[in-house]
């Protein structure tokens, strides 16, 4: 195992939780909305009311598996003038507050244009855990696999249950932190229930050597928390923390994150669900 794998930011985070007898939280956060300060403010505030690891996204124009509430906070994002090199002032913002394994979860296009190794060295120095890049899958993504390793992070891809037993099994070996399991076909948004093709995308993943899958993509209360902390070692929630700063800005996100976390224990599930 290299330095790096041994260091990795979210799977110790993962870890600690899943000590603790609980899945891990992972908060969503679009970088610049409302503005960089209240994003980072908010993402203390997730640390602190029972967030595990905080995902910060970079606004972009055209998003491919966005939802609406999102897409329209990241439209606003940029129309104020974000620019990707902030996400690095809201990276360290948050790193250096708190505790939490902080990602940057973007689209590939941002991280070629500043240059790969560039973006990597800049999010390692701003404490930065890693990145989640939903659009680039391992057979192309041999140039951040080398800047992962030289700096130390870790490298998050995504399966769904549309994932071959081959893909799947590249994309667990590629993977470094934790795998984003996708539970639904198609873009984020809270839904009134979780999909049940989670549970066999998690298995899926486990049976191919994952040692931390995390579930996202439509939940937004602690029920459904509770529902994916049964079988998988992390719950990402987007959409209903974006609405929630949306519409009562960081007090919000710390009452909603706070609600989120009640849902994470594993204690009192049957041998079968654990």
């Amino acid at each position: 195992m290299t330095t790096a794998q041994t260091t990795s930011k979210s799977a110790a985070a993962i870890d600690k939780a899943r000590a603790e007898g609980r899945a891990a939280l992972i908060g969503y956060l679009p970088a610049g909305y409302p503005s960089v300060e209240e994003t980072i403010a908010a993402g203390i505030a997730l640390a602190e009311n029972g967030a595990d690891l905080i995902e910060i996204g970079i606004p972009y124009s055209d998003p491919v598996m966005d939802g609406q509430v999102i897409q329209a906070a990241t439209t606003e994002a940029l129309a104020k003038g974000f620019s990707v090199s902030q996400v690095f002032d809201v990276v360290q913002g948050i790193t250096s507050r708190t505790d939490a394994a902080v990602l940057v979860m973007t689209y590939w296009n941002p991280v070629v244009r500043m240059g790969v190794d560039e973006f990597s060295r800049r999010l390692a120095e701003a404490g930065g855990a890693g990145l989640i890049t939903p659009d680039l899958i391992p057979d192309e993504a041999a140039e951040w696999m080398d800047a992962s390793d030289k700096y130390g992070l870790d490298r998050v891809f995504l399966v769904a249950p549309s994932s071959t037993t081959e893909r799947m099994q590249r994309t667990v070996d590629a993977s470094r932190g934790f795998v984003y399991a996708v539970s639904i076909m198609g873009v984020t948004g809270a839904r009134t229930s979780v999909s049940t093709a989670a549970k066999d995308v998690v298995a899926a993943a486990h049976a191919a050597g994952a040692e931390r899958v995390c579930v996202g993509l439509g939940v937004s209360n602690a029920g459904q928390v509770r529902e994916i902390a049964a079988y998988a070692e992390g719950v990402i929630v987007g959409t209903a923390l974006v609405a929630a700063i949306r519409d009562g800005g960081v007090d919000a996100v710390a009452a909603l994150t706070k609600d989120l976390s009640t849902g994470l224990s594993r204690t009192g599930l049957t041998e079968e669900e654990a």
